[in-house]
């Protein structure tokens, strides 16, 4: 197999990395800006796909299947975001004859839409959030199903994604004016305005469960806590979940599996849920279809390379491991540092940067594309690294996770190390004592700047 890595940043570098380890071939795809960047360099090809902006480069499929042909590469992997889960590019790769490493265009499609994902769950038997059983056609249908559905009321974007066309709202009247925004926002993110209403869970967990299929099986490698967010993006994730029951964790388990089957998954993917804080029942949400930000807390904790296996599993293999052959040990935690500054608003903060300072030492990992006297460019996410940490109980683990995140340091540009290292030190994330909504009241109160 020769590989071609259809991404850039952090992620490109992993797949790369777990490629060269299993003796795979790599060809990295590059913008303008990135053509120095450390995936380039450690790919044994490179190919320039057009200029910065993602909208004339790794958005670009025909660039992408173009450098493919080019370099002899018989797959693809898309990493996650930019065309990771646009099932138009996981038929155009499969139409050039190459592999794409992740489910077929069919099944990001399905999943995709979270309508039709909710209709799977329950065909599945996996409990979902009470809401309407498909979109709704205008303002005047969705006032009338909240009637049925009950205040308050989560506006959703059926093709959404990234926490985008999504409005909570308590009343009849907020509805009407937020429906409009919503379903606005959704066709200029997702090309697809439709909109549907789910329950909104005031106190609620979000819990994903990290699965993987080869088409004829599935498998969960346990599940992650990703409740302490941002305007609905993570922040930290943990693996495994803090706040949920031994018996809650088998039953959303066997539920991710039992999608997985119903819909033949295969490769990697992850079944997101929400689970009420005060009642512990838990609902799916929807799907994500390829490889996730915080996967290297699952692999901390279960000893299995993610990227590998998705490798393996799109070359024909079928999975090395039954349910009974994994095991968890200890517990993991990922803190995502961005260039962004906390004490104004969390705006970017692209530019040049001088020494990097990046944690390391027993049971610390650090996933990053940032080197000494780089730039960090203004085109793309914020992301600059992923500070991610084991330890053998939940206490160690933040413990070094304080240590990890003091070592943290890039001269030049704001980031959110400090405010991340201050966070992991509260009280209250000790004790696991928290919601969705949690970090951004904490934030609100001028906590973690100073």
């Amino acid at each position: 197999m020769r590989l071609l890595v259809a991404n850039r940043g952090e992620i490109a570098v992993r797949i790369i990395r777990a490629a060269r380890d299993l003796g795979i071939g790599t060809v990295a795809v590059h913008s303008k800006a990135d053509a120095d960047a450390l995936h380039v360099r450690l790919a044994d090809t490179a190919v320039a796909i057009g200029p910065s902006p993602a909208s004339k480069s790794y958005l670009v499929a025909d660039a992408i299947l173009a450098a493919a042909e080019e370099t002899g590469a018989d797959a693809v992997h898309p990493g996650y975001g930019f065309l990771s889960e646009r099932a138009s590019f996981a038929a155009a790769v499969a139409g050039a004859g190459l592999t794409f490493v992740g489910p077929d265009a069919a099944t990001i499609e399905r999943m995709g839409d979270k309508v039709a994902a909710r209709e799977v769950a329950r065909a599945a038997g996996v409990p979902t959030v009470p809401g309407t059983p498909g979109g709704v056609a205008d303002a005047d249908a969705a006032v009338a199903a909240a009637q049925e559905v009950g205040y308050p009321v989560m506006l959703k974007a059926a093709a959404g994604g990234g926490g985008r066309g999504i409005r909570v709202v308590a009343d009849a009247e907020a509805l009407r004016t937020a429906f409009g925004q919503a379903s606005t926002e959704a066709e200029k993110a997702f090309g697809d305005g439709t909109m549907y209403l789910e329950r909104f869970v005031e106190r609620a967990r979000h819990v994903e469960v990290q699965v993987l299929g080869d088409g004829r099986d599935a498998v969960h490698l346990f599940e992650r806590e990703c409740s302490l967010q941002r305007r609905r993006q993570k922040v930290v994730e943990e693996a495994v979940s803090p706040g949920i029951t031994g018996a809650t964790r088998e039953a959303m388990t066997a539920a991710a599996v039992a999608l997985c089957r119903e819909v033949g998954y295969t490769s990697a993917g992850t079944v997101e849920f929400l689970v009420d804080d005060e009642t512990g029942e838990f609902f799916f949400i929807e799907m994500n279809t390829r490889i996730q930000v915080e996967h290297p807390t699952t692999e901390l904790v279960t000893g299995i390379d993610l990227v590998a296996e998705q490798l393996r599993v799109a070359a024909g293999e079928p999975l090395r491991f039954t349910q009974d052959g994994i095991s968890r040990r200890g517990h993991a935690i990922e803190f995502r540092v961005c260039a962004e500054d906390p004490e104004r608003d969390f705006l970017p903060q692209p530019g040049g940067v001088g020494r990097v300072t990046l944690p390391s030492g027993p049971w610390v990992r650090c996933d990053t594309w940032l080197e000494p006297d780089g730039t960090v460019p203004p085109y793309y996410d914020s992301l600059l690294a992923k500070v991610v940490v084991w330890g053998a109980d939940r206490t160690e683990a933040l413990a070094r996770s304080r240590r990890a995140l003091d070592e943290f340091s890039v001269a030049g540009i704001p980031t959110t190390a400090g405010l991340l290292r201050t966070l992991a030190g509260e009280p209250w994330v000790a004790d696991a004592d928290f919601h969705t909504g949690t970090l951004e009241h904490w934030l609100a109160e001028g906590k973690g700047t100073s």
